[in-house]
This record gives C-alpha cells, structure tokens and sequence, in this order.
C-alpha cells in the first residue's frame, strides 16, 4: 500500500462528512430544523479529523517528501493545496463561529452558518479531486520507490504522536453520527 492510498481512503471519510454538512446546510436554509450542535459537530470533525490527521500527514510527511524530490512549496501544486488547506480552516472557523451564536439564540447567524458551511464543502470537493487525480499521482512517481516506506512509517509517527490511539475510530463514529443526523 502506498501512503497516497491512505490518504485517499481518508478522502472518502471527509466526503462522506461534506455530503451531510451539505444535507445540513439545505436543511437549515429550508426547514430551520438542523441544529447548531450538528455544525459544531462538524467543525471538530473537521478540525480534528481532516485537519489534525489527514492534513497533518499531507503537510508534514507528503509534501516535505514532495519537495525534497524536486517540487516546490511554494509555488505549483502544493502551494495551491496548502492555500486551500488555509481557506477551509477559515470556513470551518467561520462555520464554529457562528454555530455558537446560532446555538446561543442569535438566528442571524444562520446564514453565516451555511455559507460557511456551503463554502467548505464545495472547497473540499473540487480539493480532494485535484489531490486524488493530480497530485497523489504525481507524489507517487516524484516520491523515489525506496522512501515510500519511510513516508508510510512518518504517517504512522503522526498518529501515533499527534493523534493518539483509537482517535480513528473516534472520528469514523463521528462521521457515521452526522451522515445520521443530517438524514434524520
């Protein structure tokens, strides 16, 4: 297995999470009947989950490698990803935000809610399209077949250090609960 693989495997979780808080967003706009906690919710999924881990191992394992073999930072493919990374931490501290005002009673903050929430997951969509079909790829083959292991074992340190035991399970429980919620 190549560490692209896992990354693509998480890609589906965080797909997964995008389609409810789409779900979520429509209801809100529609019924008013989602309530800020499932945005809350959403935002430690992605805070923790898309972010601590997933990311994590994107911006400290993959690219590092990517760079070390050529590619820049900061310029061409991985600086667009590492801008995107930037521009979905905003929505999704947009979206923490004004959940917590929503939640404490100011409906104004409902349509902030889901334009941030919208704005993430579009965002994410065409993200995880690009890293899928373009850069994972090109990773693959820049990457020399001898340090493959080395990135998957650099993946293993960031869970293990960074996120800890059972955290996984922890966020695909999360996961499960809000493609749940938002079809209740």
């Amino acid at each position: 297995m190549e560490a692209t693989d896992i990354l693509t495997a998480e890609h589906r979780v965080i797909e997964r999470v995008i389609t409810s808080l789409e779900i979520g967003a429509d209801r809100l706009e529609k019924h008013g009947d989602m309530p800020a906690e499932f945005f809350l919710t959403a935002a430690s999924f992605i805070t923790g989950f898309a972010d601590g881990c997933h990311h994590r191992k994107e911006e400290g394992v993959l690219f590092k490698n990517m760079a070390a073999n050529g590619m820049p930072l900061e310029a061409g493919p991985i600086a667009v990803m590492l801008a995107e990374h930037e521009q979905g931490r905003r929505f999704t501290r947009g979206m923490r935000e004004a959940a917590t005002r929503l939640q404490s009673g100011d409906t104004q903050a409902k349509d902030t809610v889901i334009q941030n929430a919208r704005g993430y997951a579009a965002l994410l969509r065409q993200h995880i399209q690009k890293e899928d079909n373009i850069l994972f790829p090109m990773a693959d083959r820049v990457i020399p077949s001898p340090l493959h292991d080395q990135v998957l074992e650099d993946f293993e340190k960031v869970e293990q250090e960074e996120t800890g035991e059972g955290v996984h399970e922890k966020y695909l429980a999360l996961a499960d609960r809000l493609e749940k919620e938002s079809l209740a």
